[in-house]
């Protein structure tokens, strides 16, 4: 049994899955039940416990559950658009980190950083999970982002409950170039 497999159809399915749409935009949450049985076609060794078990091993948390685990949820990352996930906002550190790669560099030092095809733009309060995010695209750079003049400046900084850091984008001039690998 590959749970990566299985994590990443259900991560999939809680993202950006819309035909049929499995999550209530509203909290973004999907029944347990009804997620299984979708993953059970393809991996039909699946259950409540290896859900469970993918969970709880999530290095990254992207997946929470409801207090009585028949629903779940991806905690951020959504491509669908209109789905809110209630998120904290407080007060942000100095310094928040966005790992990429070098090979768009300069459209962003020009453009800013920008959601895409996402909701947010992701950030993480710790570099070394920024190198770990560039280095998915190719030669990773790490940018620093100026969160608290962001914030002071009237944008807006979520936190998820994984810890990750979203914005709807980060203008240009609160980036600077930290770290190339």
């Amino acid at each position: 049994m590959d749970l990566t497999k299985i994590s990443k159809k259900l991560s999939f399915l809680l993202r950006h899955s819309q035909k049929p749409l499995y999550i209530d935009l509203n909290g973004g949450w999907a029944n347990v039940d009804e997620i299984i049985e979708v993953l059970k076609a393809r991996y039909p060794e699946t259950d409540k416990a290896i859900l469970e078990q993918i969970v709880a091993e999530d290095k990254k948390g992207r997946y929470s559950f409801n207090d009585n685990h028949t629903k779940i949820r991806a905690n951020q990352g959504h491509s669908i658009s209109g789905v809110v996930i209630e998120m904290e906002q407080p007060e942000p550190p100095e310094f928040l980190y966005h790992g990429t790669a070098i090979c768009v560099l300069s459209q962003i030092m020009k453009e800013g950083l920008k959601a895409m095809s996402r909701q947010y733009v992701h950030l993480s309060s710790d570099i070394e999970t920024a190198v770990q995010v560039g280095k998915r695209h190719g030669k990773p750079v790490i940018l620093v982002i100026r969160s608290r003049d962001l914030v002071s400046d009237g944008y807006q900084l979520y936190r998820s409950s994984n810890g990750v850091w979203l914005t709807e984008r980060v203008p240009r001039e609160y980036l600077s170039i930290q770290y190339v690998e």
